[in-house]
């Protein structure tokens, strides 16, 4: 503090002895709900990067109570004592972080001291440092304290410049001082100091002295680079997420079919089948998942329904999909049986450089014979609906695909006939919508299909029940009406 020989206005007063009380009682409350918070943050994933930066303001919160707590322990250390009990004897209230005998305390020789005073006398020369200046510089108590000339040499070079020039404010232009920079201890550590002081005026204006407070801010800069490294890793793996997930769109909107509304399959001939389809994104995840759709006219002139999801999200999910897609629609235009497409399938699956797994759906539609073949892997049973009601078709047997290696699927085959609405989709629709879950909630869409003139107009309808934000996965629908 100023010495009052150089002051030229009286001492502040210092707050009431009750006052400083009251605030280390707050303040021990506030660390003991702080301390909760911190076991909470320690069960924290440490491979989430937003876990580990919620962490680290943990512990930044933490030193920075601790600091308010040691420096309003000092404060009424300093106060004189309320009556001659506290006098003799001493106070024994903790300070918000422990006792003033506790490793922490003012003065405990355990560790060092964060706060400490200096006086620069101008006109005498002299120079005074309390007991904690010298802990924190590493000194020997009672050797020579460091004059103002000589002060620099024991900070890092590059912030020599800073303490000049706050030195120099205050001296020259009477300016308080308020700054950071780093010392080299004898022992080789370096630590980050705070300096706020001003300067002592005499009684024609001039200045005799300079008085600092210096604290050592080590751990608490420490515990906001782990927050600001924290802060980054989090805006690095956001701005990785955006970037794989636009990959991902764009590779599924590269292989999905860009045909958009209804698709006469085949183009040519009666009994061809009115074709919509629709891919509904999850409410809760950003992330692109594996389902697929796709409709297309076979050389035989037959048609080829499919849909299909691998496990999985973003782009390991989409490249898997279109690698699956791809070969479904070559096996396909070879004329392959969907029994015996379904066991290449999971072949090709089985020895893919990325494991995966995941169900198929593959339907195959004759439009001189009317007759729909179709096998699965796995996956949720097609929907047929007729004249106002629905039934799901008994499943051929199937096992998911990457489930097993050489596995027999089997075929299963349904007649068809004009008015018919075929229904596929993947698993993730029947577990989710505004109206339930499973294929019950599809199934009571019979009427308002019955209503339905086209393709189009029943997919609408799938995604006004099914559509809704709260969905927890993505899904695809592919609606195929007979035409007459």
């Amino acid at each position: 503090m100023p010495s009052p020989l150089f002051a030229d206005r009286p001492a502040p007063q210092l707050p009431a002895h009750d006052a400083v009380d009251a605030l280390i009682q707050r303040t021990r409350r506030l660390r003991g709900d702080m301390d909760t918070v911190r076991r909470d943050a320690a069960l924290l994933d440490e491979d989430d990067p937003q876990q580990r930066w919620q962490r680290a303001l943990c512990e930044l919160a933490v030193r920075h109570l601790d600091n308010l707590g040691e420096n309003l322990g000092r404060l009424r250390a300093g106060l004189p004592a309320p009556d001659a009990e506290h006098s003799e004897h001493g106070d024994t209230e903790d300070s918000g972080r422990g006792a003033d005998t506790g490793p922490d305390a003012p003065g405990a020789g355990s560790l060092p001291n964060r706060v400490g005073s200096a006086e620069w006398n101008l006109l005498t020369d002299e120079c005074t440092w309390s007991d904690e200046l010298y802990e924190i510089f590493g000194r020997p108590p009672g050797s020579a304290p460091l004059s103002l000339d000589d002060l620099p040499s024991v900070l890092v070079p590059e912030d020599q410049p800073v303490l000049t020039a706050m030195v120099t404010g205050c001296l020259v232009d009477s300016r308080p001082m308020d700054g950071e920079f780093r010392i080299v201890r004898p022992d080789g550590r370096t630590r980050t100091l705070h300096m706020t002081g001003e300067p002592v005026l005499d009684t024609d204006g001039c200045t005799a002295s300079m008085w600092a407070v210096l604290r050592d801010v080590s751990e608490l800069r420490r515990s906001e680079r782990a927050v600001d490294r924290s802060g980054a890793s989090v805006r690095r793996a956001q701005h990785i997420e955006r970037t794989e997930r636009r990959m991902a769109v764009e590779l599924q909107e590269s292989v999905l079919p860009p045909w958009r509304g209804s698709l006469r399959l085949p183009r040519q001939g009666p009994g061809a089948l009115d074709v919509a389809a629709h891919y509904l994104p999850s409410g809760s995840s950003g992330l692109i998942g594996g389902d697929w759709y796709d409709a297309m006219e076979l050389p035989d002139g037959r048609t080829l329904l499919t849909v299909g999801d691998l496990t999985g999200h973003g782009i390991p999910a989409t490249s898997g999909m279109a690698m699956m897609l791809g070969a479904l629609r070559a096996l396909a235009v070879a004329g392959i049986e969907p029994g015996t497409l379904m066991g290449h399938l999971n072949q090709v699956l089985e020895t893919s450089i990325q494991p995966a797994s995941g169900s198929a759906l593959c339907c195959r539609f004759d439009p001189e014979t009317s007759l729909l073949s179709w096998a699965q892997a796995g996956h949720p049973a097609p929907l047929l609906f007729r004249h106002g009601s629905g039934r799901l078709l008994p499943p051929p047997d199937g096992m998911p695909l990457g489930a097993a290696a050489r596995v027999p699927y089997e075929q299963d085959e349904v007649r068809l006939f004009p008015g018919d609405v075929l229904v596929l989709h993947t698993g993730g629709l029947a577990r989710g919508g505004a109206r339930g879950a499973g294929p019950e909630a599809l199934l009571a869409l019979a009427p308002r299909f019955s209503e339905a003139r086209t393709a189009q107009e029943c997919v609408r309808g799938v995604v006004e029940v099914f559509g809704g934000a709260e969905r927890r996965e993505d899904a695809c629908v592919l609606v195929a009406r007979v035409g007459a």
